[in-house]
């Protein structure tokens, strides 16, 4: 089973050994950041630095200034956590250790954007801005994600790339010292949380034949029993809405997400050389909103090489996709492997099994740089025994 790891450049760059350790792993790939949203990193064993602090969602290469200029939204370029073109030193270590090496893109999710061009963000039923989260209807934001798409997808040497965030962005994301835990929120609440209700979505839901006013107060009155604590947690989202909005809202917004995606992996396929992957961060819940965007298994596998899928606490996810892949597919098991974030590095050989059983054909470990010594450890006796 082909097994890659996520690693950043800042992992790599200034560490003569960083390389041939990761290589070391027993890992073939590697999905190295090009386009990355704001963040606090450890750097367990780099010689310069502990803690790197990318304060904003950047580019980590020098974007293409005739692509960008005039234009809003646009890239920023990284700080002093990425200097220059701190992808393409990265990937050229990476690359002389033996690696494949595939660009790590995120797309809607950049709280730079949402602060200095609010009007981007989704805004929820009580008309609060969400920065974090670029509202996918816009006309900028979408033209904006394409060439983001294409010019971080396809940087030189790169043999694919996997796209993060290709679709809705919500309610849950680890903002600043989030404190938004007081009210547990179930799958259906936070989905009614992150629909979106900026002049372009109330022009689509208007387009479907319902006033967008009347939609969000009509997601208020059904958010009423959550905040009492008198909602169940598992209540489905067309109990919760109502039949008639949940049908409503989940199609616009499932054509909003498959249109920009089709468009997103054109853009990639046309700037890309010949027999480039391109694999999409995915959950098969269509109502769900995040890194991991909600897609049709179906169509997203007719449309791009495969799908990376969350697998940490457990496999389930990896069935639907199963279910529509072609003997090309790509199903990939996304494992965290940093015991301090969640991961059992300890399990990774049961975990790896019991993926495969479920239909994936590939690994992805989170995250070379993150994880400590022991976990590492762990993981190269792991993928020895797999080998």
């Amino acid at each position: 089973m082909r097994t890659g790891a996520f690693v950043y450049p800042w992992d790599v760059n200034g560490d003569p050994g960083a390389a041939e350790r990761i290589a070391g792993l027993g890992v073939g790939q590697v999905t190295l950041a090009a386009a990355y949203h704001s963040t606090r990193a450890l750097t367990p064993r780099h010689p310069r630095h502990r803690v790197v602090t990318a304060e904003h969602a950047a580019v980590l290469y020098p974007p293409d200034d005739s692509r960008w200029a005039g234009r809003t939204p646009h890239p920023y370029p990284a700080g002093a956590w990425a200097p220059g073109d701190a992808y393409g030193e990265a990937a050229e270590a990476l690359t002389a250790a033996g690696l494949d090496v595939h660009t790590w893109v995120v797309l809607a999710h950049n709280s730079r954007l949402g602060s200095e061009h609010p009007g981007t963000s989704v805004v929820n039923a009580y008309g609060d801005r969400y920065p974090w989260a670029p509202c996918i209807a816009q006309p900028a934001v979408r033209a904006y994600l394409l060439d983001l798409a294409a010019e971080a997808a396809v940087r030189p040497g790169a043999r694919g790339t996997e796209l993060e965030s290709c679709g809705w962005y919500g309610l849950a994301h680890l903002h600043a010292h989030d404190k938004i835990a007081g009210v547990g929120l179930g799958d259906a609440a936070q989905y009614a949380m992150s629909l979106c209700f900026c002049p372009a979505c109330g022009e689509g839901y208007a387009a479907r034949g319902v006033e967008p006013g009347e939609l969000s107060a009509a997601v208020r009155e059904a958010l009423e029993p959550v905040w009492r604590g008198s909602a169940p947690a598992d209540i489905p989202v067309e109990k919760l809405l109502g039949a008639e909005p949940a049908a409503l809202t989940l199609e616009f917004r499932t054509h909003t997400a498959r249109t920009l995606q089709e468009a997103v992996v054109a853009a990639v396929r046309a700037a890309a050389p010949e027999g480039f992957q391109v694999l999409l961060h995915a959950d098969p819940v269509a109502y769900h909103c995040g890194a991991n965007a909600g897609v049709d298994p179906a169509h997203i596998l007719g449309l791009a090489d495969g799908v990376v899928v969350p697998c940490t606490g457990g496999a389930r996810l990896l069935s639907p996709f199963a279910r529509h892949a072609s003997a090309d597919s790509v199903i990939a098991a996304n494992l965290t492997v940093v015991g301090g974030m969640g991961g059992s590095p300890g399990t990774l050989a049961a975990d790896a099994a019991d993926a495969a059983s479920l239909g994936a054909n590939e690994l992805r470990l989170y995250h070379a740089g993150l994880a400590s010594d022991q976990d590492l450890a762990a993981v190269r006796a792991a993928l020895s025994g797999l080998g």
